[in-house]
């Protein structure tokens, strides 16, 4: 079997996360994905003297590249001619830039009826804050995700990884296939855009109940559930590290229980719900805290999974990427670093699969430019003479 998006054609303007990670995904779901950089390369590039930072080569495996100079008439006539003949182009510019380039989603379906355009940005292209410069620490800022992590005694702190960009990705990946496939139906292009902004609200949702149901819930709960509902359910000191532990059901408040030979709370009033737990948090998390002392994380982690109890160790980046569950499902690609530093960058695959159908192999992501006059003369028809002229322009 083939990958769901074979035959199709994508042309990826994204720049750092947001729309870096939504081509990648489609460029694993078996489209060919042409990413479109300025003659000096997009923002990420900056980020090395190089201009081949490890995140260049992350987040653009399997794709091709090319770069035009859009604010000429021979580049953005290219990319018409590309958009000619492509079924997909995205991008995550500020919005309303394309239009002023004269390349906006009015000029473009005029070229080609059946494109589907796609755009994300911060705050979507209507409302207030349309126009607000947006990046994953802003959206983290406004969408509550900083107000809500950290220490309620504690200066609030951004979430470690880009997630406002990442879910955003996302998001703008399932809307292109979404039109894609009423494209099929309609024979229609489309116009598709998401704010990350409006992506991050949902992932409040514990928070949000704790507002409606009017609990005395602080705003940032540390490593405790969010809503202060549950216990056990935090992060505890091991010897060597951490574990995160939670009891969801009342079989694993037993199981940990027995574990920890006190059995004498199971079933007994004040423990006996989860509710009733959550009443007890402190207490509860200093049972966990003195059952673990004088373990070793992952020893600890062992046993607790051979009685069911919901738990991980808190991994550090380094475990994480030589980690034999994600390395078995193609999660960790070990590819030549093209820039300095180690010598490979492991670059992430494709985290959707389907029956009878292979993980795409994942190659090295394009440098600069790389395929600018084979993209063109093989999607846009362009001649030598034609090439010669565009690399004058």
């Amino acid at each position: 079997m083939s990958q769901p998006l074979s035959g199709i054609s994508v042309l990826d303007l994204g720049q750092i996360y947001q729309g870096g990670y939504s081509g990648l995904l489609l460029s694993y779901l078996g489209a060919d994905v042409v990413k479109v950089e300025p003659p000096w390369g997009e923002n990420v590039r900056s980020r090395s003297e190089d201009g081949k930072p490890p995140q260049v080569q992350y987040l653009n495996a399997n794709k091709r590249g090319i770069t035009l100079d859009l604010k000429s008439e021979r580049g953005k006539r290219a990319l018409k001619d590309l958009v000619a003949e492509c079924d997909v182009l995205l991008e995550n510019f500020a919005t309303g830039k394309m239009a002023e380039l004269g390349l906006g989603y009015d000029v473009l379906r005029e070229v080609n009826p059946e494109l589907v355009y796609a755009h994300g940005s911060g705050y979507g292209d209507h409302g207030p804050y349309a126009e607000y410069p947006a990046m994953d620490l802003t959206i983290q800022a406004m969408s509550g995700v900083i107000h809500t992590t950290g220490y309620p005694d504690q200066t609030p702190v951004k979430a470690g990884p880009a997630i406002c960009d990442f879910i955003g990705a996302v998001h703008l990946a399932l809307g292109i296939v979404s039109a894609l496939f009423r494209r099929e139906q309609s024979g229609e292009g489309d116009y598709v855009e998401v704010g990350m902004y409006d992506c991050m609200y949902p992932t409040l949702a514990s928070p949000v109940s704790s507002w409606v149901a009017r609990k005395d819930t602080p705003p940032r709960t540390g490593n405790k559930h969010s809503g202060l509902s549950i216990a056990p359910y935090n992060v505890y000191d091991a010897d060597d590290g951490y574990v995160a532990i939670m009891c969801v059901s009342e079989r694993h408040w037993e199981a940990l229980a027995t574990l920890m030979d006190r059995t004498d709370l199971v079933g007994v009033e004040g423990y006996d719900s989860k509710a009733a737990r959550a009443a007890r948090l402190d207490e509860i998390d200093a049972l966990v805290e003195a059952w673990l002392d004088g373990q070793a994380k992952d020893d600890a982690v062992d046993v607790l999974l051979d009685a069911g109890v919901p738990c991980a160790p808190v991994q550090t980046v380094e475990e994480v990427i030589e980690d034999a569950h994600l390395r078995e499902r193609g999660m960790v690609n070990d590819l030549p670093n093209q820039g300095e530093g180690r010598e490979t960058v492991p670059v992430p695959g494709m985290p959707i699969k389907f029956a009878g159908v292979d993980d795409p192999e994942v190659t090295q992501a394009p440098l600069l430019g790389e395929h600018t006059e084979e993209v063109l003369a093989e999607i846009a028809g362009y001649t030598p003479e034609e090439l010669a002229q565009l690399r004058g322009s």
